[in-house]
């Protein structure tokens, strides 16, 4: 299955008939991950940023992550201070919460193919996305407590993934290439944008 990037969209043709016009039209079959306009250029907004690995203590894999890029800024906070005001669900929430220190959250194009099949495109972006992917395969209905399954929250800046949930010398810092969850299919992705940007959530 060839990922995201490598597929172009088909383009409607237009087909005459009788003097009149039509549109022959098919649904595309994929989107880039961060669609650009036409004569648009990628901007890379965070290049600059020297994340430094955070291991989280328990199931705090968002908490843990959104205080870890907080603290590249320069911030004093821990993941207690954005457990307090995020909803782990809630990426709105998330967006919210990273505005104090001049970011953002914005929508990423996805499907649920697996992350393996992105990592290239993400890699040519060479920026800051979070990556959210289930843990198991997914099932379609709820537990009695409204969950659906286990997910799990990364980060990716330029080509490296940052993995809260492992020792930095145990996979939790590598190449996105030679991550080891490269299999499990993919839940949310945002790209980290400046807050005010005009794509958000």
């Amino acid at each position: 299955m060839p990922c995201l990037s490598s597929q172009q969209s088909e383009r409607n043709k237009k087909v005459s008939k009788k003097g009149g016009r039509r549109m022959s039209w098919r649904p595309d079959a994929s989107a880039l991950l961060w669609h650009l306009s036409k004569g648009e250029e990628n901007e890379i907004f965070f290049s600059d940023l020297e994340l430094d690995h955070l291991k989280q203590i328990g199931p705090s894999c968002v908490a843990t992550t959104l205080c870890m890029v907080a603290r590249a800024t320069g911030a004093d906070v821990t993941p207690e201070d954005f457990k307090a005001i995020t909803n782990s669900q809630s990426p709105h929430s998330w967006s919210e919460a990273l505005k104090p220190y001049g970011m953002q959250l914005a929508y990423c194009n996805h499907d649920q193919r697996r992350i393996g099949y992105l990592i290239d495109e993400l890699k040519q972006l060479n920026d800051l996305f979070f990556l959210s992917f289930y843990s198991v395969d997914p099932p379609s209905d709820p537990d009695e407590n409204g969950k659906l399954c286990t997910a799990h929250i990364v980060t990716m800046h330029g080509s490296t993934i940052y993995d809260t949930a492992k020792y930095p010398d145990k996979g939790g810092v590598c190449d996105a290439g030679a991550y080891s969850r490269l299999e499990r299919q993919t839940k949310r992705i945002f790209r980290v944008v400046p807050v005010g940007y005009p794509r958000c959530l």
